[in-house]
């Protein structure tokens, strides 16, 4: 079974939102719950970025991708957190 269908069983009410196309689904790190809110998502930052240069572009390029079009993207109550461990290690 794959990520996404595990995720999607976990999450029965649909709510919660992933990443397209499912190569995004290895930066999956898990879920996030909040008091009062939807169970999200939880992607790695880290890893999004090193799909993205998995596709042929550079680290600058990947960066960016990922802060304008998928970090700041709000896709309703479902969106997925990203969580930065950089700091971390």
């Amino acid at each position: 079974m794959s990520t996404r269908e595990r995720i999607n069983m976990f999450l029965e009410d649909g709510t919660a939102l992933l990443l397209e196309p499912e190569v995004f689904d290895a930066a999956i790190i898990g879920v996030a719950d909040r008091a009062g809110q939807p169970t999200l998502v939880a992607y790695d930052r880290t890893r999004c970025i090193e799909i993205l240069m998995e596709q042929g572009i550079s680290r600058d390029e990947a960066e960016e991708y990922y802060e304008f079009n998928i970090a700041c993207a709000w896709f309703g109550d479902g969106t997925p957190v990203f969580i930065d461990t950089r700091w971390a290690e």
